[in-house]
């Protein structure tokens, strides 16, 4: 798109052009950075997983050393890859600890005890926690709140799991660029806030334990890229993405257990629907919404009141608009 201008008295005439060679809509555009970067600039493609990991390994070593990191396994693309890298780093040293915080989606606990616990070998503390999130969210309506209340509790088990073992000095979190570009806290401080994340704004000054963030300079599709480089599952790595704070932000206004129950329901039956026709990996994120309203429903042997539910697919090649 170009921008035409002249001067008061027409002695100049400037032509002002944007583009964008980064986003979908340049057709050419990353032709072009590539033009630029190998042929112009002369640069080698190093930026490969496999260097990645091997830099994020020597990193996260000389970070932490030999102490001991304890790390929340939620069984979403970043926290795995995180908890495999972090493993390949430190070994023995690491901890997961799996809250199930009663946010998940239908069977998910089950299926990172199995997978992580049985499959992987990984030392994973089970934390059943429902009854504490659902406590700490009650009454809560706005959605930034609760975003923050689930990362302050989290932080909380947090610490209490990590009093129970030995010396464990430090936090692990799956934090990836994006989020760190939504809370408006990137290096260069020029982010503008969208929302934020879970793991950046709910974290107390007075966390007792340093962070390690591994993944915090990544964008999804090359965490998902590490994943496979590292012997994670295909179909786990590539399912849509799922909110750190889980149906807590899912479920409009105040949560309640019955709430996400019948999301939990509801969103597996949505996402069943889409695997059977064949468009489940034609979409790049799919999810229910609940809404805390009710509809006189009409039906044979009388009618009832019965709960909204929205569905959405989004098409998006970045996860950063859509």
């Amino acid at each position: 798109r170009a921008l035409h201008s002249t001067s008061p008295r027409q002695r100049h005439r400037w032509t002002r052009a944007r583009l964008h060679p980064e986003v979908t809509h340049t057709r050419q555009g990353m032709r072009m950075l590539e033009r630029f970067v190998r042929d112009i600039c002369q640069c080698e493609a190093l930026w490969t997983p496999a260097k990645i990991i091997d830099d994020a390994v020597a990193r996260i070593r000389e970070q932490v050393g030999d102490d001991k990191v304890i790390l929340g396994l939620s069984g979403g693309v970043d926290s795995s890859v995180t908890a495999i890298l972090l493993h390949r780093a430190i070994g023995k040293n690491l901890t997961c600890v799996f809250v199930d915080n009663g946010l998940l989606r239908l069977n998910e606990a089950e299926q990172v005890m199995d997978m992580f616990g049985d499959h992987f070998g990984l030392n994973i503390v089970h934390v059943p926690a429902e009854e504490r999130f659902l406590s700490a969210l009650a009454g809560e309506n706005d959605p930034e709140a609760k975003r923050k209340i689930i990362g302050r509790v989290f932080v909380e088990v947090f610490d209490e799991e990590a009093l129970k073992l030995e010396d464990v000095k430090w936090l692990a979190q799956g934090t990836i660029y994006p989020d760190v570009i939504e809370s408006a806290a990137s290096a260069t401080g020029k982010a503008h806030v969208i929302k934020s994340h879970h793991n950046v704004g709910g974290l107390p000054k007075e966390m007792k334990m340093g962070l390690v963030e591994p993944l915090k300079e990544l964008f999804k599709d090359e965490v998902r890229k590490i994943g496979l480089e590292l012997g994670l599952p295909y179909d786990m790595l590539y399912r849509h993405p799922f909110p750190g704070p889980g149906l807590g932000v899912r479920v409009l206004g105040e949560v309640k257990k019955e709430y996400c129950d019948l999301l939990r329901r509801a969103d597996a039956i949505f996402i069943e629907e889409l695997r059977k026709a064949d468009l489940y990996d034609k979409v790049s994120q799919a999810f229910t919404d609940f809404m805390p309203v009710r509809y006189l429903a009409l039906m044979r042997e009388g009618s009832k009141f019965e709960t909204y539910h929205t569905q959405r697919a989004v098409l998006t090649s970045h996860m950063q608009t859509a």
